[in-house]
């Protein structure tokens, strides 16, 4: 168990606050990267330790299976871990799995996986167009009126009212939303969000069910309160009852889910509808640079008064009392960037050997983020980092627990565990002995099919590192069930790669550096945003969000052109004329470019070590030798330099690589720097590293401390 003055420990005071408010209704504002997942983690387990709540009696909520999953892995390192830590779906489906029998007399129906078909049959009936968009457009404004409350026959006039387009007519689409709820009736399957609607109507109709959920569950906590829709509402008051056992967390500023029912009415009125109610807010920010911080704050300090949100009636919500200043709370970095490029190649061209630079200087591919406001423009990216041997995930893309590699590697060290494979202490040893006998090798392949598969076991690896820094006696048994956990909730380990998302995707999420791209207008904002000023401001905050991803570095670049032979030129953002409001500046003519880029990439040509020949991949540069030529890597240095790694890593909670990578690790043993000079010539270890871990490191290769002679 966890004393109370540890939690307590390391929170500012606001945080502080937060934690430590009596229980009932508190608020807590928390702008991006104030901590918010560790204060209301710290809040769940201050009251358990207190004895206020026991776990199985607190119902945690968030809006991703992947911070719910989070969520659950600091309750059990804090002691709290019986707290049911769940989306609202999920929470909601484990709640009718046992009151359904009991109060609708059958087997709870399954959740449809034909939802398509039932909406094109539904369509289909009507004689409108089956076609996959139009199809996908019905089932996307059955989902929006079902989250917003809305039946068929109240349709019409709310979409009207709220100036909301419909794919078809509105009274067409009224006839389809009728079939689509009979055909899934007459087969007795439920969509996502009967789920909510069903425990809604359940616990409000049934006041002997309604006292027995009321008895298990008595603390309730929602994250990112500021998305909710009325249907989450409503599952929620039901929850609640007349209680007000609730602490809510959420910003304002990254409400970005209006177009699906989201809304921010119910956490800017929190103070009002619970006028008992602690507010705290949360401005100081943890985790980006002051000019991140800054950047951010102009970004969000332009936006409309009201913010442009609307409550589920379409009216003003006003953002009184909610506004947050961020105030940057690390060292200074470097400026934000801005790049104009002729066109969308030359563009993502220009990202490609800006990533590979940083990649040069010992920043891991998987701490940068290519960010894009719709998916299609993932596809040239994908295509640029391809040809540069940059390698790569899209979020969204094939699912990490799904790859056959993951799933192979998952049954070999489930047999490993079964046969007792490993004991306390051996984790991450035993853990790479069977990743190696499904195909993971000391260094990476150079590219391709291989080098992606050997990404997905290297990551397991690391995982395993993670899990032995946090669990004592963590064994392989351990491990599995935590790999298990983790495929439930969605919730794949770091892949060492570079990430392509979209800015919605992105939310929640945070790298080192961040590449925001293709910032012109109808684009950013998107064009169905014009003339809709609710719509533009909704594009601010998706805009802010971006921003605030970034911990060290942010590049915000555009293009003139779409493609590389001219056409209709284009505007940057207007995001970005009101933070630069300087015309539109042409960017240099092609030519001109490549001819510094020429230039620039002969100054800083590296020869390697021992050929002399050029070096061009990024993983010879590191090392500072050809692949091709022999390895003269000192071992036993080697071996102490990965136990340091592993230790300073638990120490700092931490995956190890953001000690330093294999790669960086390799060159030391190689090179055997033995001062400050000469390691900070090795590629990987930059400033900050060689302030934070210089020392350690030239005492392992000048024998001395860690075990040296």
């Amino acid at each position: 168990m966890t004393d109370q003055p540890r939690l307590l420990e390391g929170l500012d005071p606001q945080q502080r606050a937060a934690v430590t408010a009596p229980r009932g209704p508190v608020c807590v504002l928390a702008g991006a990267g104030t901590g918010k997942t560790r204060t209301i983690t710290h809040r769940i387990a201050w009251l358990v330790q207190r004895g206020l709540v026991v776990p199985q009696q607190v119902l945690a909520v968030t809006f991703t299976a992947r911070a719910a999953g989070e969520m659950r892995t600091r309750l059990r390192g804090l002691g709290a871990g019986g707290v049911q830590a769940q989306t609202f779906h999920a929470a909601a489906f484990r709640q009718l799995r046992y009151f359904w029998p009991r109060v609708i007399g059958d087997e709870l129906w399954p959740l449809t996986e034909q939802k398509f078909r039932l909406v094109t049959q539904a369509a289909g009936r009507l004689r409108l167009a089956t076609d996959q968009d139009s199809v996908r457009d019905l089932a996307t404004e059955i989902e929006w009126a079902k989250a917003t409350l809305l039946t068929p026959e109240h349709y019409p006039a709310a979409a009207a009212e709220r100036g909301r387009e419909c794919p078809v007519p509105p009274e067409h689409f009224t006839k389809v939303f009728e079939g689509y709820e009979k055909l899934k009736n007459s087969a007795k399957v439920l969509d996502f969000d009967d789920l909510l609607l069903h425990i809604a109507a359940i616990l409000e109709e049934n006041t002997e069910v309604a006292e027995q959920f009321r008895a298990q569950y008595r603390s309730f906590v929602v994250d990112e309160y500021q998305d909710v829709t009325p249907l989450q509402q409503r599952a929620l008051d039901a929850w609640l009852g007349q209680r007000d056992d609730l602490t809510v967390v959420g910003d304002a500023n990254q409400t970005i889910y209006s177009f699906a029912g989201a809304s921010p009415r119910w956490l800017v009125d929190f103070p009002r509808r619970y006028p008992n109610a602690e507010v705290v807010k949360l401005e100081r920010d943890y985790r980006s640079t002051p000019q991140v911080v800054t950047l951010a704050n102009r970004v969000i300090g332009a936006a409309r008064p009201d913010g442009g949100a609307e409550d589920d009636e379409g009216q003003a919500t006003g953002s009184s009392g909610t506004d947050l200043t961020l105030v940057g709370q690390l060292p200074d970095g470097p400026a934000p960037e801005f790049a104009a490029h002729d066109d969308e190649a030359e563009e993502a061209r220009a990202v490609s050997r800006r990533i590979a630079r940083l990649a040069g200087n010992g920043v891991p591919f998987s701490e940068m983020v290519v960010l894009y406001r719709v998916n299609a423009q993932s596809e040239l990216y994908e295509q640029t980092l391809s040809e540069a041997g940059i390698p790569y995930q899209v979020r969204g893309g094939e699912r990490f627990f799904a790859r056959t590699e993951v799933r192979q590697a998952i049954t070999a060290l489930r047999a490993a565990a079964n046969r007792g494979h490993t004991g306390p202490g051996e984790l991450p040893k035993t853990v790479r002995e069977v990743l190696a006998e499904v195909g993971l090798t000391e260094r990476a392949p150079s590219g391709g099919a291989a080098l992606e598969r050997w990404q997905s076991l290297h990551a397991l690896a690391e995982l395993a590192d993670e899990l032995a820094g946090q669990v004592e006696q963590a064994d392989l048994t351990h491990y599995v069930a935590e790999l298990d956990t983790r495929a439930s909730a969605q919730h794949p380990p770091t892949v060492e790669g570079v990430t392509l998302a979209s800015l919605h995707a992105a939310k929640g999420l945070e790298w080192d550096t961040v590449f925001l791209v293709g910032l012109v207008e109808k684009t950013l904002p998107i064009q169905y945003a014009d003339g809709d000023e609710d719509a533009v401001e909704e594009e601010r905050r998706l805009f802010y969000v971006g921003v605030t991803r970034a911990r060290q570095r942010v590049r915000l670049s555009w293009s003139t052109y779409r493609g590389e032979g001219g056409g209709r030129k284009r505007r940057r953002s207007r995001f970005l004329r009101e933070l630069d409001p300087a015309e539109d500046s042409a960017p240099a003519s092609k030519s001109k470019r490549r001819e510094k880029s020429a230039g620039s990439r002969r100054n800083r040509e590296v020869h390697c070590r021992i050929c002399s020949a050029p070096l061009t991949a990024t993983a010879d540069v590191k090392l500072g030798r050809c692949s091709g030529c022999p390895s003269d890597a000192d071992e036993e240095l080697l071996t102490k330099l990965r136990g340091w790694r592993t230790e300073r890593a638990q120490q700092l909670r931490v995956p190890a690589y953001v000690v330093f990578s294999d790669a960086t690790l390799l060159a030391i043993a190689e090179q055997r720097p033995d001062d400050s000079e000469a390691l900070s010539r090795i590629s990987g270890v930059g400033a900050t590293k060689l302030e934070r871990f210089g020392s350690d490191v030239l005492e392992l290769v000048n024998g001395s401390g860690h075990g040296g002679e």
